[in-house]
């Protein structure tokens, strides 16, 4: 991971200081540029299972990209969806990298990026499909009822919205301790310093989650995704929340 943060093309050591105690929006304005040569960009191993099981669950009219960023998930739904797909992001800088990088022809999708934060969606129910990678460590607990309200209301009657969720590290492995020094690190980082920079990895509990989604008014459903390996129990590694509007 470092090495691959600290590529010749990837931020500095001093961009990465700056940017980690600066506003989660400063902060991603001032990452963007170099962004998708850090490790943060969810990687394609993870967007391609995605994309197979979003094609068997569709078809899809118009997507909606949660926290889009430099748009890894936008190119997930230009994939799946016929007329139209929208990214979201309270970053502008990120958003303007996203916007430089997509080259559309007269077959794709409309592609719209829209500056807002998930926490007050500017949109109705015009979405047949949510996706979202990598974001919610930036929403504390007690904000994703709130969050999810907001996606609920975006989608039309059996809309989905789907996102990949990683299985817990092992209690006492490598993974496990470094999540845990790197919460406790921003924990520390956030009550001595202002303005605040949320990003926890170890908030978005899966039983949790169903059940906030539940009571939004999703039907929820989990798909595996065993590209991506299973643990030594045999549970999948990773596995694909799909909740669905009720119609």
């Amino acid at each position: 991971m470092l090495s691959a943060m600290f590529a010749p093309q990837g931020p500095t050591f001093r961009e990465l200081a700056v940017q980690a105690l600066s506003s989660v929006e400063r902060g991603y304005d001032l990452l963007a540029p170099t962004f998708d040569v850090t490790p943060f960009r969810t990687p394609e191993s993870v967007l391609a299972p995605v994309s197979r099981a979003l094609r068997t669950l569709g078809p899809f009219d118009s997507g909606l990209d949660l926290c889009c960023g430099t748009g890894a998930g936008m190119d997930v739904l230009r994939q799946v969806c016929r007329r139209r797909v929208t990214g979201v992001d309270i970053s502008a800088g990120m958003l303007a990298v996203g916007r430089s990088r997509v080259r559309t022809t007269a077959a794709a999708p409309r592609v719209e990026w829209v500056r807002a934060d998930a926490r007050a969606l500017p949109f109705g129910p015009v979405f047949d499909l949510a996706v979202s990678f990598g974001a919610f460590g930036h929403f504390l607990p007690r904000e994703r009822p709130g969050l999810f309200a907001q996606v609920h209301s975006a989608l039309r009657p059996g809309g989905r919205f789907v996102f990949p969720i990683v299985a817990p590290a092992r209690p006492g492995s490598s993974g496990y301790w470094t999540l845990l020094a790197f919460d406790a690190a921003m924990r520390v980082r956030n009550a001595v310093w202002r303005p605040r920079f949320v990003m926890y990895y170890r908030t978005f509990r899966l039983a949790d989650v169903r059940a906030e989604l539940a009571r939004t008014g999703f039907d929820v459903r989990l798909h595996a995704l065993p590209e991506l390996g299973r643990r030594p129990d045999g549970s999948p590694r990773c596995r694909l929340v799909v909740a669905t509007r009720a119609g």
